[in-house]
């Protein structure tokens, strides 16, 4: 069995990316997957990572909601607080849809084994070894034109 160690790594190296680029504010992130419970673990994950740096980060499903239920009951209240804060946003593939993919400062795809990856996520993520996942760079000609957009 693989060590633990690769997925902490990789998570510690998504939030040095995270934070370098959004150091401050009310930032959202997003993790999408086919598979929700997928997400939401790596989601949950991420916080952690994130509080343990001593930021305030909440995490929250998606749940099937809507683009304009997402706008409505999850980031239009977070931004309305203004807090130096983090909401970490799991879910379905439909959170990087065309009118969701911009609600995100950052966004995370998990993969495992064939899926296909979807271009819009700031980071790839193949989780098929789920104790040792490998960020993905998208080759960019060979995903089918459908995910482009």
């Amino acid at each position: 069995m693989t060590s633990p160690a690769p997925r902490r790594a990789l998570l510690e190296s998504i939030v040095d990316e995270f934070l370098h680029d959004y150091p401050r504010g009310a930032r959202l992130l997003a993790v999408a997957s086919p598979d929700t419970g997928r997400s939401a673990d790596w989601a949950g994950s991420l916080r952690t990572v994130l509080e343990e740096r001593g930021i305030d980060a909440t995490t929250v499903a998606q749940d099937d909601r809507a683009e304009t239920d997402l706008r409505t009951e999850v980031v239009a209240p977070f931004r309305a607080q203004q807090a130096d804060a983090v909401l970490i946003v799991s879910g379905a593939t439909s959170l990087l849809a065309e009118r969701t993919r911009g609600l995100w400062h950052y966004s995370v795809w998990l993969i495992e084994g064939d899926e296909v990856p979807h271009t819009a996520a700031t980071a790839l993520i193949d989780v098929t070894d789920p104790d040792a996942p490998a960020r993905r760079l998208a080759d960019y000609c060979a995903v089918p034109p459908s995910f482009l957009t």
